[in-house]
């Protein structure tokens, strides 16, 4: 009798278990974030995480009247070390891609902004198809919808990837690349600074085949009541003016 009783036990324990009933309540939420993507994360001085993912993710959290803790992590390890349950949720201007849509699940997009090349001024390189850029060496960030668009389109020149976009615009600087694909605001950024050697070049680059649908948040797939509360609590910020504050501390025009 006590056999069947504790297999009586074990199965409503399993049952209560899947019914979510001890389900993570949210109230505690761990993001997780580059922080060498500059504008958007990048860490301070004082050894602080900031940018605009950053302070996109405190204003989500507070919306979720949750308490939000942030974990750097490096660009090519920041799927898996979701995966592995380091974090909740990646905030870190990631690309809503299918090939990523297999591995995690995301949130709306919270912003959106084309690629384009970058090179140093007077190249006299307008016409960035890729074609014209036959010979050329460019350079990316690996891992990227940049170094993927790369890699498939522009099969007739050198493609260098670099762990962070600060290293390929470093390369560039130097004169060891002939140009860099990047997200067009945060190579912005750099050309109103430590770039000004260089400048934009080119059309603007958004095909969702390659670049997705925007920037969203990923969690872990099944994770549905997380992704839910991000979504509304995103929803909220863009409603009552937050995100635009937060945007308008960036950048002089919307990258919704």
């Amino acid at each position: 009798m006590k056999r069947f009783k504790s297999l009586a036990l074990a199965a409503l324990a399993t049952a209560v278990m899947s019914s979510g009933a001890f389900a993570a309540d949210w109230s505690k939420v761990r993001v997780g974030t580059e922080g060498a993507y500059k504008p958007f994360n990048y860490i301070d001085s004082n050894g602080e995480l900031q940018g605009f993912d950053v302070e996109i993710a405190k204003a989500i959290c507070t919306e979720m009247k949750a308490e939000c803790s942030f974990v750097a992590q490096d660009w090519d390890g920041i799927i898996p070390a979701l995966l592995a349950k380091k974090y909740d949720v990646i905030i870190a201007s990631m690309s809503i891609t299918e090939e990523r849509k297999k591995k995690v699940d995301f949130s709306n997009k919270y912003y959106n902004t084309p690629a384009k090349f970058v090179a140093k001024k007077g190249s006299d390189m307008s016409d960035t198809s890729p074609a014209a850029m036959k010979g050329k060496t460019i350079g990316a960030q690996s891992s990227t919808t940049h170094s993927s668009y790369l890699e498939d389109n522009y099969k007739d020149s050198t493609v260098k990837l670099y762990a962070t976009q600060d290293e390929a615009n470093a390369d560039l600087a130097a004169g060891r690349l002939d140009a860099v694909l990047a997200d067009s605001v945060v190579i912005l950024a750099w050309l109103g600074g430590d770039g000004s050697c260089c400048e934009h070049i080119g059309e603007s680059h958004n095909d969702p085949k390659w670049f997705g649908l925007g920037a969203g948040m990923a969690v872990r797939k099944g994770e549905d009541e997380l992704k839910d509360k991000l979504n509304a609590a995103l929803a909220v910020i863009l409603e009552n003016g937050t995100y635009k504050k937060i945007n308008d501390k960036y950048f002089p025009f919307s990258v919704y």
